[in-house]
This record gives structure tokens, sequence and C-alpha cells, in this order.
């Protein structure tokens, strides 16, 4: 039984390709769209007239290209005939049409469509300039949030060590009995401020341990307020900006701009038939304003132009952004689709071109095609680069540099203060464990302990 069946596939296939090779020119019906079909003088150009002349050459057929006349995709009437493309594949003056078109469950009761040579979803471009907001706080722009709050755990970091080093050195504090702290905590926070507006706030550190610490505060400042400013600059003479419509729940909530997609496109159906509340409204507000276009070009013209969000394929939104410069395009990608070739019912066509569009994907030649048909040709007359916030990552080496720096300080206001506790030590004739706690308890406000123990050592000798 399996062999029988094995036997009666390699039949199915071999008519198949019989048919095609015997067929003396097929018809073949596209659509003009940058960058799947483009007039090139009298001929045809582009990633569909590729994709095309591939499956010929694999598949040993002739064909004859012609464009739709309608300018449509298709989609069926209230009589429910067809037009566009699906329409003359359907009444038989087309024997493929290929071109970006999307797999519907409404297209495939009524044409046979081949497996996807091509992925995409739904998303929306934008001008840049409409799509920008001015914000009151614009001037922190320049540094992310986790930015903004890694300089503050360095400020806290910095000023706690400064306050260590100074109570723990005893070049910075000689006599806790008898003299005034300098570095308090206040002060020594303070200190640091003062770096940060490159004015500097007395008195200064007197121990190499505090001054390890100072310079460090004062590299991470000089460079961090560089970077700062640097990119401050950067955003403000940028032509691109901050873009507040990033998703379809920004675009429904808003009545600054219109948007719309193609008339009786699938992109449209998808917004009619959807239960999400979200893209019914969006669906209901095209309606209300009839904010639809005849064709992507209109779309991308109108967007051009401001106060517009087209809504269509992102595959093909992304083109017209790596076309114009002045268009973004939204981060957000719903209902994922796929572009397929569409054939007449029952076609033998489908088998055959379905594992030649298979053996090209697993080949590379489509991610070929599409390297080559979407290279961005957006390129800003004044070169400038899109300018973003710095996160902490972008200035990691600064941070490590300064951690560094407090690790070091610290451990050399250590080995001063055990220093001064070995000499105490060596002349008291103590234990330096002893003469370090001692230490430690008087700089750190356990005076009373220390002065109990030097009396019970008085009464002793």
């Amino acid at each position: 039984m399996t062999v029988c069946m094995g036997l009666l596939s390699c039949v199915a296939a071999l008519t198949a390709w019989v048919v095609i090779a015997d067929a003396k020119e097929l018809s073949i019906t596209t659509i003009k769209q940058e960058p799947y079909t483009m007039s090139k003088g009298s001929e045809l150009e582009g990633y569909c007239i590729d994709l095309i002349s591939e499956l010929s050459t694999k598949l040993g057929f002739k064909y004859k290209l012609h464009l739709v006349k309608d300018n449509r995709y298709g989609s069926i009437d209230s009589s429910g005939n067809w037009n566009g493309m699906i329409g003359e594949v359907v009444r038989g003056e087309a024997d493929l049409a290929v071109a970006p078109l999307t797999l519907t469950a409404v297209r495939e009761q009524f044409v046979d469509m081949t497996t996807p040579f091509m992925q995409t979803g739904i998303g929306f471009i934008l001008h840049k300039d409409v799509a920008s907001e001015e914000s009151t706080f614009s001037f922190l722009s320049p540094f992310s949030t986790e930015m903004w709050i890694g300089v503050l755990i360095a400020f806290l970091l910095t000023g706690l060590c400064i306050y260590l080093v100074g109570r723990i050195s005893p070049t910075e504090w000689a006599e806790p009995d008898t003299d005034e702290h300098s570095f308090t905590l206040l002060h020594s926070f303070w200190y640091i401020t003062g770096a940060l507006t490159l004015q500097g706030a007395g008195p200064h550190p007197k121990a190499l341990s505090g001054r390890v610490v100072s310079a460090i505060w004062w590299i991470f400042a000089v460079l961090l307020l560089a970077s700062y400013f640097g990119n401050f600059h950067s955003m403000l003479h940028s032509n691109s900006k901050h873009i507040s419509i990033k998703s379809f729940e920004d675009l429904a909530n808003q009545d600054v701009i219109d948007y719309g997609t193609v008339e009786a496109g699938s992109t449209m159906l998808f917004f009619k038939n959807s239960n999400n509340p979200v893209y019914r409204r969006i669906y209901e507000r095209m309606e209300r304003k009839k904010s639809y276009v005849s064709s992507m070009e209109e779309g991308v013209r109108r967007t051009q132009e401001g106060n517009f969000a087209f809504i269509g394929e992102a595959v093909s939104l992304d083109l017209a952004v790596a076309r114009y410069c002045k268009l973004t395009r939204s981060q957000e990608v719903i209902s994922m689709r796929a572009y397929s070739i569409a054939a007449p019912l029952g076609s033998p066509l489908v088998k055959n071109l379905t594992n030649a569009i298979l053996q090209l994907s697993e080949s590379g030649e489509l991610t070929y095609l599409r390297d080559k048909w979407w290279a961005s040709s957006c390129v800003s007359a004044d070169g400038a680069h899109v300018s973003e916030a710095l996160l902490p990552h972008d200035l990691r080496g600064l941070f490590l540099l300064l951690g560094l720096g407090l690790g070091v300080g610290l451990l050399l206001a250590l080995l001063e203060l055990l220093s001064r506790a070995r000499h105490q030590a060596k002349d008291g004739k103590k234990s330096c464990c002893s003469v370090l706690t001692s230490e430690l308890n008087q700089r750190f406000g356990s005076r009373g302990e220390s002065a109990e123990q030097d009396s019970s050592d008085k009464s002793k000798a």
C-alpha cells in the first residue's frame, strides 16, 4: 500500500512537471509596487520579477508578464465577483498572480495558493516631525532612566566613601578625642557636589587615600558631564526626535493625526473582522472619516506630507522607511501573515511551485533577494545619525574606573590606620588588634567604651 501511494505521488508530480514543461507560455499577472515590481524603461524589475525568473529556471517554463488592469490585489464584492489579480486568476485571464499577495482564508476558497515566499505583519508609518513629542523635562533625555539611577548610586557611594576615608585615615583625623572631624557626612556630599559643578568645595582631603578618591571622582564627573553635554547638543541639532506614538493603542487614543490603509485590502479586512476593542476603534474611525487610500504609493505620499499615518504590511513599510528618511515605522507589528503565489483552483502548478519556493528558501536565495531589494538608500544630507539616550553600558568603563578608585581609596585608608596602630602598639607594648579596635571605636562614635578601656589599663598598671 505504501509503495502504491509513493508511485501515485511520483506520477502526480511527473504529470504536473510535464504540464508546466509543455505549456507554451504562462500568463502571469502582477502589480506595480516598489520594490516587488517596478518599471525600468520598457521592462519590469524588482523582487517578484527576480522570483519569477528563479522559478522559471528551476521548473523550465516560459511566461509572459502583464500588470493588473485595475491596480488592485483582489477583493470580493457583495455580488461575489472578484477584482484585481485574484479576479484575473479566477476568470482564467492569468495562470498565476505573483505579487505581495497576502494569504487569507477568503482567497484560499477561490484560488490555490503556494507556500509563502515571505513573512510579514501589520504596522504603520509616521512622519517623524508629526510623531515627535516635546517634553518639559527634555534636559533629562541625554541619559536613560537606568543611567540616571546609576549616576545617583555612584553619587551616594562616593559621598559615603569620602566620609569613611575621612574617619578612618589618621592623616585626615589624627586625634579623635580632641580634634573636630572635617569630613562629616553632609560635607562629604557637599564636596562631591562641588566637583559636579566643576567648582570644588573645601576643605580638600590631605591623606593619600582621600586624594585618590577625590581625583577619581573628579575624573568621573568631568567625563560624565562631557558625555551629557555632547549627547544633549547632538539631540538638539538632530533631525530625528523621540517617537511618542509607538503602538496601535497609542494611535487609537490620539486625535492629532488621521490614519488609514488600502481600501478593501487584507489589512482593512483584518481590522474590520477583529474582536480586539483597540483594532475595532481604529476601523470605526477609518470608516467614519473615510481615510482609506487607493494604493500604498498614495499612503506613503500622504504620510510624507504629514499629519497622516499609513497602516500596511511591515515588510512594505520597511522599504518606504529605507527610501524616505523622514518616515519611521512603528515598533509594534501585529497579525503575522505571509505572501504567496495564487493559481486557479486545482492547478497542477501549485505543488511544483511550492517545492521550488522551499528550495529557494533553503538555499538562501530568498534571503539574498530580500537584502538586494530592501537595501537602504536613506542617507541624510549632513550625515547626521540618530541620537539616543545613553545607557549604563555605554559608559560602563567610567563606572568601573570609579568603583576601582573607591575601593583603592578605602584600602589605602585602612592601611594608614593599620600602620598607625602598629606604631602605637609597639610603643605602648600592646597587641596591634587591641589598638586597632580602640582606634576604630574612637573614630566611629564608641568613645565611652574606649575611655573605660584606657582607665582599666591604667588601674592594672
